[in-house]
């Protein structure tokens, strides 16, 4: 009786599961489906979901109308040097609140934290106004600054939940054999905080390469990313949904791969220190 009210249970769980999965991935399904329909089927009423003439013909137009390539660099570039610099920057400074805290360091935390709840449009003008004295506007280098800092944040809370999962007494033990901050940092905690760097590293490109507010108003052609590139295909005269779903699709799909085989690190990071 009780095995089989826990297989219930469990199939239930599953069911759930799917249910919300399947929720969360039908947009997605959705606006790939519309990448291969006409201009005429993707506003169709009643809409079409399988039954319809498929057609590469939006993903043909995109690319003779756009530097695909050229929008994927910038974003690589961006997504990757604000996620690697931030890291960079977030080790030595969630290892310093973990392991050497002071009485303010919740407090910092909590600061730290509290910066993300602020509008961005709040900043933009002021920011847009020191870029163009810095030369900044519309390069790689300053969208990727800007990047780093609005997500360090999170880098910061992230890895120094890792680290608190860590037993200070090991880097104690490495410090009584004479290794340096520099040696403790590299040698001791890193690797054994791999899981949950890796974590951080894979959702900080995640959301560098989802960002629209900042890259589409810090931009123009030079280092507009794959969010530009999506809002290039919106109009006065309107919305080409189909192609707009087709560039859609092309901006999504090298981040959705990433995720795809980068999963299983992802979950094993994102619960690192879960179960003791």
């Amino acid at each position: 009786m009780a095995r089989a009210v826990t297989n219930r249970r469990k199939a239930l769980n599953t069911l759930i599961a799917w249910s919300i999965g399947l929720l969360i991935f039908f947009p997605i399904l959705w606006t790939i489906l519309t990448s291969f329909k006409t201009e005429a089927q993707a506003i169709n009423d009643p809409p079409l979901f399988l039954f319809f003439d498929w057609t590469l013909e939006n993903y043909a137009v995109v690319q003779e109308r756009s530097d695909y390539m050229r929008f994927l660099w910038n974003s690589v570039i961006i997504a990757g040097g604000s996620t690697v610099m931030g890291i960079i920057i977030a080790v030595p400074a969630a290892w310093s609140m973990a392991f050497v805290p002071s009485k303010r360091t919740k407090d910092i935390l909590l600061w730290m934290l509290s910066t993300k709840m602020l509008p961005a449009v709040g900043v933009l003008y002021p920011i847009y106004l020191l870029f163009i004295e810095l030369g900044l506007l519309d390069t790689r280098v300053g969208l990727t600054i800007v990047l780093m800092l609005i997500n360090l944040p999170i880098i910061v809370w992230m890895l120094y939940t890792y680290f608190k999962e860590i037993p200070g007494e090991i880097l104690e033990a490495a410090r009584m054999d004479g290794a340096a901050l520099k040696e403790e940092i590299l040698y001791i905690l890193t690797p054994m905080a791999v899981p949950g760097i890796a974590s951080t590293l894979l959702l900080n490109i995640i959301l560098a390469w989802n960002e629209a507010f900042w890259t589409l108003n810090l931009t123009a052609a030079k280092a507009a990313p794959l969010t530009a590139f999506i809002a290039s295909y919106s109009s006065p005269e309107g919305l080409f949904y189909a192609k707009l779903s087709a560039a859609s699709t092309m901006a999504i799909a090298p981040i959705l791969i990433l995720g795809w085989f980068s999963q299983k690190q992802l979950v094993r990071g994102l619960t690192f220190g879960a179960v003791k």
